[in-house]
C-alpha cells in the first residue's frame, strides 16, 4: 500500500516500557524534511550537553524519510544518536529488507525515538504504526545471523556480541548481517539500552511508479548508474591503488601489490549472484566464505586487505563475514588491527603481530568483540583509547576519535579538508572530492576547493533527509529531490532544499560545538604529516599543516563561521536557527572574516563546481 504522508514519531521508553505517538511540528517538517535533518532537530532539542552516549538518557532514533522505499534503489533508514566513539552527532545508514519493512511498518510516522534502558534484553516489534516491547532473553549472545533467523517473517535490525559488550564501533546489523548502520557505534548505544533487535513486519511502501520508472531510466543513463551496474563500490580499491591513495599496511604506503587479487575482477570470479539483479541500482555481490555467505562492501578489501597486507580474497571475505556476524564496523576493526600490528612492531605491545597474517587478524577482531584481553578491551573503545593505554598515537590517523577510511588524503588535500570537517568524525561519505582531485582535476582556486567540500556536504544532508539510496545522487542532483517531495505533499523547490541542507549541516555543527568541539578537533592528524614509506615525487605526500590551516580558515569563512569553527549569530539567524539554539551553545557575533581577507558568501554550489 502507498505510505501516508508521514508526520508523526513513535516514542519508546524502555525503562518505563511505554510507547506513545505524537505529531511532528509542521515547521520541523518544512525545515528539516525527515531522516538526518529531523533526527538532528530532535537530538539537539532533547539531549543535554555532556550526556553520556551509553546512558539511558541518550536518544536512539530509527528514522526514515518521506520518500523511503519509493525512490529507485535500496530502501534505507538512518540510525541517529550521540556517538560513543566520537561524542559527536551520529547518523549511520543501512539499506535492505529491514529498511523497506520499517518504512511500511511505521505508516504515518517518520521515526522511532528510543530512550531508557530495559532490565534484560528486549525486542522492539513494529507494525501498523505502533510498537510493542517483548523479551529477548533467549537471544543473549546470539550473532547477527542467528538473531535475524529468529524472526523469519520480518525484517530485522539487531546487535551482535560487539553491541552487547558496548564496543564503541559496534554496528546495527540487518538482514542477517548483509547490511549495517556501521560507523560511530550506534550498535553500542543499542546494547547500552538492552535492545537486542528491532523487528519490522509491515510490507514495504508502494506508489509513485511512473515517477520511479522515469528516475530509473535517468539513473541508468548516468555515469554513476553505469558504474554501479558494472561494479559498484567494490571497484574502489582498483581506483585508489591506480591513483596512489590506497591506505596500505597501516597507512604506511599508498599502493598495494596485491590489489588486483582483491578488486572487482576477483569479486566477479567468486560471486554467484547480485543482491538485486533486476533493480535499477544493482546490489552487492554474494560470495561464499568460511563463515557462510557474505556480501562484501567496498571498504572490506581496502581496510581488511590492503590495510592489513592480506592479498588473499577468500581470507579478506572471511574476515569481513566475521565482522558482519559480530556486528562490528569493518573499517574501524581493520584499522584497529593495523594499529595493533604497528604498535607491536614499534615494541609497544608484548605481542608478535605482523601484516599479512590472517589468523592474527581474526584473533584480534574476536578479542575486540568479546573484550576478553587487555588489548581487545582497549581497542574496543577505539584506536585513540588504545593509544592512550599503550602509546602509538601517531600510527593510524583519526579525527574526533574516528579513524580515516577508504582514501589516503596525502595526494588529495581537499579530501583532508573533507575528513577534518565531517560532522561525525573522519568520514569519506560526507564529501569525496578525492574522486576528482586524485585523478588530476585542477581546482581553479581555494574557493572552488572549499565550495566542492561544503556543497557536497550540504547536498548529502538533503539526500539523507529524504532518505534515498546514496547511489541516486546524480539522478536527484537537478532539483535535490524537490519533485519527489512534491509528490508526497511537501512544498519546496531546489533553492529551498539547498538552504535545508546548509541549515541541517549548521545545526549539527551547533550540536557538536555545544559538546565542546572546536577548531582543535578539525585538525590534521600527526600520522599524515609524515611521508609514506613508498613516497615519490609524484605521490603528493607531505600535507603541509600551514597550507591545511589556511584551507580550513577559508572553509569556515565560506560557511559563515568564526575562526574557531563556530557558526556566527548572523549565520544562525539567516538559516532560521535563532529560535533553536539554547544558552549552552556559544554563538559568536558575526564580525566577519579575519582582517585583510574577503568574505566568501555561503552560497549554494553549482553542480559544475
Amino acid at each position: 500500500m502507498a505510505r501516508e504522508h508521514p508526520a508523526r514519531v513513535l516514542r519508546v521508553d524502555l525503562t518505563a516500557r511505554t510507547v506513545a505517538s505524537e505529531p511532528i511540528p509542521d515547521a520541523w517538517l518544512e525545515r528539516y524534511v525527515g531522516g538526518k535533518g529531523l533526527g538532528a532537530r530532535y537530538l539537539y532539542a532533547e539531549l543535554e550537553s555532556g550526556t553520556d552516549p551509553l546512558s539511558p538518557e541518550n536518544v536512539l532514533a530509527f528514522a526514515t524519510g518521506p520518500v523511503s522505499g519509493l525512490t529507485p534503489g535500496e530502501p534505507r533508514y538512518a540510525a541517529i544518536t550521540k556517538s560513543p566513539l566520537t561524542g559527536t552527532f551520529l547518523d549511520s545508514y543501512s539499506g535492505g529488507e529491514f529498511a523497506g519493512r520499517l518504512a511500511g511498518s511505521l505508516e504515518d510516522h517518520l521515526a522511532v525515538l528510543v530512550t531508557g534502558r530495559a532490565d534484560d534484553p528486549v525486542v522492539l516489534s513494529i507494525d501498523d504504526g505502533t510498537a510493542t516491547i517483548e523479551s529477548a532473553a533467549e537471544l543473549r549472545g546470539a550473532d547477527a545471523a542467528e538473531t535475524c533467523a529468529a524472526f523469519p517473517d520480518a525484517g530485522v535490525a539487531c546487535i551482535g556480541p560487539a553491541g552487547e559488550r558496548k564496543v564503541q564501533y559496534a554496528t546495527i546489523a540487518a538482514d542477517g548481517g548483509d547490511h549495517h548502520a556501521g560507523r560511530g557505534g550506534a550498535g553500542a548505544v543499542m546494547g547500552s539500552k538492552n535492545l537486542k533487535a528491532v523487528v519490522a513486519r509491515g510490507d514495504p511502501p508502494t506508489g509513485l511508479e511512473a515517477l520511479r520508472e522515469r528516475y530509473e531510466r535517468r539513473f541508468a543513463d548516468s555515469e554513476e548508474g553505469r558504474w554501479q551496474s558494472a561494479s559498484g563500490t567494490l571497484e574502489t580499491i582498483d581506483v585508489a591503488d591506480a591513483v596512489g591513495v590506497l591506505p596500505t599496511r597501516g597507512w604506511q604506503e599508498r599502493r598495494f601489490d596485491g590489489a588486483d587479487d582483491l578488486g572487482i575482477e576477483a569479486v566477479r570470479e567468486r560471486s554467484h549472484e547480485r543482491e538485486r539483479e533486476d533493480d535499477a541500482v544493482a546490489g552487492g555481490f554474494r560470495v561464499d566464505t568460511d563463515e557462510g555467505e557474505s556480501v562484501p562492501r567496498g571498504a572490506a578489501p581496502i581496510v581488511l586487505g590492503a590495510g592489513l597486507g592480506i592479498d588473499d580474497f577468500d581470507a579478506v571475505a572471511t574476515l569481513g563475514a566475521i565482522c558482519d556476524r559480530l556486528a562490528l564496523d569493518v573499517i574501524t576493526a581493520g584499522n584497529a588491527v593495523a594499529w595493533a600490528v604497528r604498535a607491536s612492531q614499534e615494541g609497544l605491545l608484548e605481542r608478535d603481530l605482523s601484516f599479512g597474517d590472517e589468523d592474527a587478524a581474526r584473533d584480534v577482531i574476536r578479542e575486540i568483540a568479546t573484550r576478553e584481553t587487555p588489548l581487545g578491551d582497549a581497542l574496543a573503545d577505539g584506536i585513540d583509547a588504545a593509544a592512550a593505554a599503550f602509546g602509538g598515537a601517531d600510527l593510524i590517523p583519526t579525527v574526533k576519535g574516528m579513524d580515516y577510511s577508504s582514501y589516503d588524503p596525502r595526494g588529495a588535500e581537499t579530501m583532508a579538508l573533507a575528513y577534518a570537517t565531517s560532522d561525525r568524525g573522519a568520514c569519506h561519505r560526507r564529501a569525496r572530492p578525492v574522486e576528482s582531485e586524485a585523478v588530476g582535476r585542477a581546482w581553479p582556486d581555494d574557493r572552488a576547493r572549499v565550495a566542492a567540500v561544503a556543497g557536497e556536504q550540504n547536498r548529502r544532508a538533503v539526500l539523507w533527509s529524504l532518505i534515498a539510496d546514496d547511489f541516486l545522487e546524480d539522478a536527484l542532483s537537478e532539483d535535490l529531490g524537490a519533485e519527489w517531495l512534491a509528490a508526497v505533499g511537501y512544498d519546496v523547490d531546489r533553492a529551498g532544499l539547498a538552504t535545508v541542507g546548509e541549515r541541517i549541516w549548521t545545526l549539527i555543527r551547533l550540536f557538536n560545538v555545544r559538546e565542546g568541539f572546536s577548531r582543535e578537533d578539525d585538525a590534521l592528524p600527526d600520522a599524515l604529516l609524515e611521508p609514506r614509506d613508498d613516497a615519490d615525487d609524484a605521490s603528493g605526500d607531505g600535507l603541509d599543516p600551514d597550507r591545511f590551516d589556511a584551507l580550513l580558515e577559508r572553509y569556515y569563512r565560506y560557511r559563515g563561521w568564526d575562526d574557531e569553527g563556530r557558526p556566527t549569530r548572523e549565520t544562525v539567524e539567516r538559516l532560521g536557527l535563532a529560535d533553536v539554539v539554547d544558552d549552552e551553545t556559544p554563538i559568536p557575533e558575526g564580525d566577519g572574516p579575519p582582517s585583510g581577507s574577503e568574505p566568501d558568501p555561503p552560497a549554494e554550489v553549482s553542480d559544475d563546481d
